[in-house]
């Protein structure tokens, strides 16, 4: 019988940082596709858009009226999905109906004033500002009583749900740890407690030493494929040294994430030469409950596309009902997004103000 190779036969993969498998099933991926075609997502968008509500000067949907800004903006979310104001209680029907008031506050980051430009098509002194604002944000919201966790994050592109194709990403305050970050702190303590180590840090280690799911590294941050990746080109973001949130982070540190992040996202776009969707968000430590000291900062990427305007068959059937599933394996995905480029696709033809 022919060996078990990870490459070639269906498999479970663990995820360490939230205790769940993973089915992959590789020879899938040679299947010749003929579900559903997405158009390509706009490049040519005007550097100033008069009828888009976060352009420098322009009214918002509530009427507000932006600041001719020149930076990286930020501004409190007109459409909130939490409030300050929400009264403290509880409405329940026996054990089985139940509901919590919930408190928080939610902001919109707007990456720079341009309307054409992506975090790809920005230079890393240009995305500078952004991590010091994502930073600034988390230090200023976790001083907050009410404040548990902090979610930081970009849905890019409308397949992801993004409502403005103005670059933006979004802050979201929340009073309880949401299910994601829950998880993975549930995970990442009880390794700390079990093996007297960072789960994230002893995980990068062997990664490093291997160098097969690796996409891109500078002196500070290292992107890659995590072994239990389930969406397609998945990556992670992972600091070099032990830290557990964004405002730790060192100004030459600071420098090296933008770096870092302007490289993966041209790779992305680089991929099937569109404007790449995914959603991206950090998982730092909550921000009540102590130092949580076993708590690694990263940052997630989920992108959707499979293959150029193909939307993979994904979360549905056996996903929900079962067990996540994917074919595209995660050394794979990492050899494709390392074999690109680093110089956008559309450099020297992008739109100038």
């Amino acid at each position: 019988m022919t060996p078990f190779t990870l490459s070639d036969h269906p498999h479970r993969r663990l995820n360490p940082l939230t205790g769940e498998w993973l089915l992959v099933s590789p020879h899938r991926d040679k299947r010749p596709w003929q579900g559903q075609v997405e158009d390509k997502p706009l490049l040519d968008r005007p550097a100033y858009d008069e009828t888009c509500y976060l352009c420098p000067g322009n009214r918002r949907a509530n009427a507000a009226r932006n600041p001719r800004y020149t930076s990286t903006y930020v501004f409190e979310n007109d459409f909130a999905a939490l409030l300050p104001d929400t009264p403290a209680g509880e409405w329940r029907a026996g054990e089985l109906l139940v509901a919590r008031a919930e408190r928080g506050r939610c902001r919109v980051i707007c990456f720079s004033p341009r309307h054409d430009l992506s975090l790809a098509e920005m230079s890393a002194p240009e995305i500078r500002p952004v991590v010091d604002v994502w930073a600034d944000a988390y230090a200023e919201l976790a001083a907050l009583p009410e404040i548990g966790y902090v979610q930081i994050f970009e849905n890019k592109g409308q397949m992801m749900g993004c409502s403005n194709p103005h670059p933006h990403g979004q802050i979201w305050a929340t009073e309880t740890v949401p299910g994601e970050p829950a998880k993975e702190l549930v995970r990442q303590q009880a390794y700390h407690a079990r093996a007297g180590g960072c789960l994230l840090c002893d995980y990068l280690a062997q990664e490093l030493k291997l160098h097969e799911r690796i996409v891109c590294a500078n002196d500070h941050f290292v992107v890659l494929v995590p072994f239990w990746a389930l969406w397609p080109f998945e990556t992670m973001v992972l600091p070099r040294r032990h830290c557990n949130a964004l405002p730790v982070l060192s100004g030459e540190e600071r420098d090296a994430l933008a770096d870092i992040f302007r490289r993966i996202t041209v790779r992305y776009d680089n991929l099937f030469a569109t404007a790449f969707p995914y959603s991206m968000g950090w998982h730092q430590a909550p921000t009540a409950g102590g130092t949580h000291d076993a708590w690694h900062l990263h940052a997630h990427f989920y992108p959707p596309l499979l293959r150029s305007a193909d939307v993979k068959k994904f979360m549905v059937g056996f996903e929900m009902l079962g067990n996540p599933q994917r074919d595209i394996t995660a050394e794979s995905a990492a050899a494709r997004l390392r074999a690109l480029a680093e110089t956008h696709f559309r450099a020297g033809v992008a739109s100038q103000p």
